[in-house]
């Protein structure tokens, strides 16, 4: 199913399945993706997605939408595209991702290999690394006391058209960043602003009124 990968500075905050014929995006929160930045029109542009494509269509936004650093009024998306929108980064993809690389091949004893294939060699697995996990716990308000796992790339908290935030789990951590809304999340009592910032065990965060603790173990 094609989908969309929102990101701004190097963060993913959100990701949108294209199941409409069209889709919506714009900084008004009727919008399929809400994208609140003033460099973002109202109703900014629209995605058709037909049975065997995809096109993405300008609605006469004051900036423009860009497809792979040109502007475009409408064009058919292909995999791995990137559509600009301000300062924002939306990439399309229809496929899952990892289905472009090579296939490796696997020599079983006693196969011949193919010609000009080089003799395969013991390789010791590496130990995987341990893979992290958190999840947020609600301290406050009707949902108190209710965890919520952190299980996604990109997991989003808040209320749509007053504050929203993105949580993103990375290699080496998470990032707490601002999606939308005139509220910006509070982390341990001050505001994080536009930037994203790293989270740490116990921080307490505050949204739309809702506090909450960000837990890693």
């Amino acid at each position: 199913m094609p989908r969309m990968i929102v990101s701004i500075d190097g963060v993913v905050i959100k990701e949108v399945q294209l199941t409409k014929e069209r889709t919506t995006l714009g900084r008004r929160p009727y919008n399929d993706i809400v994208i609140d930045n003033l460099a973002v029109s109202g109703e900014h542009a629209v995605i058709h997605v037909a049975e065997h494509e995809v096109e993405i269509e300008d609605l006469g936004s004051t900036n423009g939408t860009y497809v792979n650093a040109k502007a475009v009024k409408r064009q058919e998306l292909r995999n791995g595209d990137t559509i600009e929108v301000g300062k924002y980064k939306i990439r399309f993809l229809q496929e899952a991702e990892g289905q472009n690389f090579e296939k490796t091949m696997i020599f079983k004893p006693g196969m011949v290999p193919p010609m000009g294939a080089a003799t395969a060699r013991p390789v010791s697995a590496a130990p995987a690394p341990a893979p992290i996990s958190a999840v947020i716990r609600v301290m406050s308000g009707a949902a108190a006391g209710r965890e919520v796992s952190l299980q996604k790339v990109v997991t989003t908290i808040g209320k749509p058209g007053v504050a929203v935030a993105s949580i993103t789990k990375r290699h080496q951590g998470f990032v707490l960043a601002h999606v939308e809304g005139p509220e910006t999340p509070l982390l341990n009592g001050a505001s994080i602003g536009a930037a994203p910032v790293p989270l740490k065990n116990g921080d307490r965060l505050e949204l739309a009124g809702t506090e909450m603790q960000f837990e890693q173990s």
